[in-house]
């Protein structure tokens, strides 16, 4: 009986109070009222519980972020144990991923393990509510974090974080109280909102949140109490923003903003929380502004695997049209901040071309995230790679495994929504739905292998056993010229072929309106929707002002992007193919590779340059995976964007002494190899190729040397420095110079004949006596302030 009246409680109130007398005017149907069991969620969902929400767990306890809860609650003696004052908020994230989990699947020793972490939360709060274990701990330490403030609050707008580890205290307080009914996490909340409510509206401070989560977090906590104070809060903090930096959204009025600047995950959190207090207060100037920002990102600043933040400085965006490949952030905590985003759009508006752009990012650019194990994880999430990127255990700033654990488990929740009579297909997954629609239920089992192809059956049974109302169906933007709206993207081939829906094994009777197939009829139990939508391989083009990609294509086949992985095409860089639109394309069920994927095979043409300096080419069979699943078989070669005009292609170029070499370096990275890869930068920060750099190490020396197949005489070397100011940490370096090894193993320097040049956005040439030698070092000085790094080095 208690589990019944929880989910009561969970049905009412993530699908829309019915105490708030203004709200979004479509509602959700929450995740707990779907029960996935298709062949791609599903195991998804069930990896989350079992593998990445443990692995968590454990390193939140070995990396000491448990640990500061312990300390900040006297229930160990220490200092403050990990690098960012944020990290409290991983813990919350997991909360409230495994609270989701807990509907799905009960666990009664994974409610245990939140059981203790709460009690230490509820012992490290400070008795008026204060909830930040970095400033609890330095009361007895006298170390305070260097980005917190002498008092409460002050560096909030700057970078200490404390607002935003309410926020998702907040949302994790939520969850677990309507998942298990325990008022544990909630009450430590509500003790820490009424403090931040009495020091700021009632108090007057000033100092908006430097990296917004506490108004979504805000809104949830107001949903579950009806304490109105909430609301009010979480308004005042986006209205209080204004005089700031565009870093964090606070240039201007949040009502007065119209472009996406700055970080992309705070920007997205604050547009969802301006949705949420819109939807609630009838805020129409939140609307308007969150409208207007929304197109300029879909018509300027979205990859098109959903991706957003383009720029790796301030893990944000970048100006129009600048989306760059090889060096693409695409954070995987803004892909999942877009969906909230688009998702909350979609409640206020009622339009399929949200939910365009949230299945995109879904299907692409959010899971590739994640290793199909739930083990691994990205925190960029580029488009283009020669093997610098892998996968990582765990990360020292955690943020986006965490959001990974409690993203995935709410997934069945983004299926289904409701409007006034009227019942939103979304999603496309298979899946057994109890949908509330006016005081009434109605049961939708949908039958579908999406996203592996396009047929869906749809069978409802009304209670009372038939009852009129809209079956609103979306029809996805991929079926048309265009795979998502904002006209940064178009199809190179012919239209798919045409989409049919028909009811009990007749045509149906519908209307189209934003995006929908509406179909309105008096539904009894039984009647069954078949809907076909073609998956055929689409080519994709950019609008030619995205000059990453001009003269290159992409392939899509239904919500999927697809790559070119380094193991599926004889271990050869993928940046020498060629393709042709024209070319037959096949589209095949691997159900042994990557887990099950849908595989794209067709014909290329690979061009090589010999010695004598002539083009080669011959054709050869390609095969591209969906984009979510590369580097989960090791680091390699990867690109989305493949040329399709010989102006865009890579030849192989010949060895040389310098691309023989094996590479080393005072620092290791993954990069290392990105110095004799042989590809030549258009700029000191060239986003369309790897580079290796030194940061966060400065105003040090440091080395890199190329050890030679065998001795060679050389007599010069030119250096192309990486400088990726203004925003990033790298400068070109302060000094530099050529060492070589002698025959005794000894590092001499060459006697050069010309200066040590530090100029961006061309090579370095120095010249030196010829030398016979095995080894060549370059001796490198940093900046007093910044790092360095390199880009190419070639050997004469």
């Amino acid at each position: 009986m208690k589990k019944i009246v929880h989910l009561t409680i969970i049905l009412i109130l993530l699908a829309g109070s019915t105490l708030l007398a203004q709200d979004y005017p479509i509602q959700p149907v929450p995740f707990t009222a779907v029960k996935v069991t298709d062949h791609f969620w599903a195991p998804r969902i069930l990896s989350n519980y079992k593998v990445t929400i443990p692995i968590a767990l454990e390193q939140c306890y070995k990396t000491g972020r448990v640990d500061n809860f312990l300390i900040a609650g006297k229930l160990k003696k220490g200092v403050f144990k990990t690098e960012y004052p944020f990290d409290d908020t991983d813990i919350y994230k997991i909360l409230e991923g495994a609270s989701y989990s807990l509907q799905t699947y009960p666990d009664k020793h994974l409610e245990a393990q939140m059981d203790t972490l709460i009690y230490y939360i509820g012992k490290a709060q400070e008795p008026d509510g204060y909830l930040y274990t970095a400033r609890t701990i330095a009361k007895d330490s006298g170390k305070l974090h260097p980005w917190a403030g002498k008092q409460r609050w002050e560096k909030d707008p700057d970078l200490s974080h404390e607002l935003y580890n309410c926020g998702h205290l907040y949302e994790a307080a939520a969850a677990h109280y309507l998942a298990t009914g325990k008022r544990t996490l909630l009450d430590i909340a509500i003790k820490n909102a009424n403090l931040v409510y009495h020091d700021f509206v009632e108090g007057g401070l000033k100092y908006y949140p430097g990296h917004q989560i506490i108004e979504m977090g805000l809104v949830k906590l107001y949903r579950v109490t009806n304490d109105k104070r909430y609301l009010d809060l979480a308004k005042y903090f986006l209205d209080i923003r204004k005089g700031g930096k565009e870093y964090n959204q606070a240039q201007e009025p949040v009502t007065a903003q119209t472009r996406a600047v700055g970080h992309a995950v705070r920007a997205t959190y604050m547009y969802s929380g301006m949705a949420d207090v819109a939807a609630l207060t009838g805020d129409k100037g939140y609307v308007q502004a969150i409208d207007a920002i929304w197109h300029d990102v879909v018509d300027h600043k979205i990859y098109i695997t959903g991706g957003i933040g383009a720029e790796a400085g301030h893990e944000g965006f970048g100006p129009d049209y600048a989306l760059p490949n090889m060096s693409a952030y695409n954070e995987t905590c803004a892909s999942i901040g877009n969906i909230y985003w688009n998702y909350r759009l979609f409640l206020l508006h009622g339009d399929a071309k949200y939910y365009d752009v949230l299945e995109q990012i879904l299907y692409n650019g959010m899971i590739s995230g994640v290793a199909i194990k739930g083990n691994r994880f990205f925190y960029p999430n580029p488009l283009e790679s020669m093997g610098q990127h892998e996968r990582s255990e765990w990360f020292g700033c955690a943020c986006c495994p965490s959001n990974v654990c409690r993203f995935i488990p709410s997934v069945p929740g983004y299926m289904y929504a409701t409007g006034q009579d009227r019942i939103y297909v979304n999603l496309f997954i298979q899946s057994q739905a109890n949908i509330p629609l006016q005081k009434q239920t109605v049961q939708v089992a949908q039958q579908t292998n999406y996203p592996w192809d396009g047929n869906i059956t749809l069978t409802v049974a009304p209670d009372g056993g038939s009852r009129s109302f809209d079956m609103a169906i979306r029809l996805p933007a991929w079926l048309n010229d265009a795979p998502i709206p904002g006209g940064l993207y178009t199809y190179a081939n012919a239209p798919a072929k045409k989409y049919t829906i028909t009811v009990n094994g007749k045509t149906a009777d519908y209307t189209t309106e934003n995006g929908y197939a509406i179909l309105h009829r008096n539904w009894k139990k039984g009647d069954a929707i078949q809907v076909q939508l073609p998956m055929e391989v689409r080519y994709v083009k950019a609008v030619d002002k995205v000059q990453a990609d001009d003269d290159k294509t992409a392939l899509q086949r239904g919500p999927l992007v697809y790559c070119f992985e380094w193991p599926d095409n004889n271990k050869a860089s993928v940046r020498h193919l060629l393709l042709n639109e024209q070319n037959k394309t096949t589209a095949t069920f691997e159900p042994r590779l990557l887990d099950g994927v849908e595989v794209i095979r067709t014909a290329a043409i690979t061009q090589s340059i010999t010695p004598d300096n002539k083009v080669v080419e011959q054709t050869a069979g390609v095969t591209a995976i969906p984009y979510y699943a590369w580097a989960n078989r090791g680091a390699g070669d990867m690109a989305v964007w493949v040329a399709d005009k010989e102006t865009a292609v890579t030849p192989l170029k010949p060895a040389t002494v310098a691309s023989r070499s094996k590479v080393s370096a005072s620092y290791r990275t993954k990069t290392l190899r990105a110095i004799n890869d042989q590809l030549e930068p258009a700029s000191s920060h060239d986003g369309s190729m790897p580079y290796y750099h030194w940061w966060p190490k400065k105003d040090t020396l440091q080395w890199v040397q190329y050890d030679f197949e065998k001795p060679a005489s050389v007599q010069g070397v030119q250096v192309y420095w990486y400088d990726d100011s203004p925003w990033g940490g790298c400068r070109v370096p302060a000094a530099w110079k050529v060492s070589y090894k002698d025959t005794n193993g000894n590092w001499l320097p060459v006697k050069n004949t010309g200066a040590y040049t530090t100029d961006k956005d061309t090579f370095n040439t120095v010249h030196f006596d010829a030398v016979k030698t095995a080894a060549l070092r370059l001796e490198v000085q940093l900046p007093k302030d910044h790092a360095a790094g390199i880009m190419e080095w070639k050997v004469e």
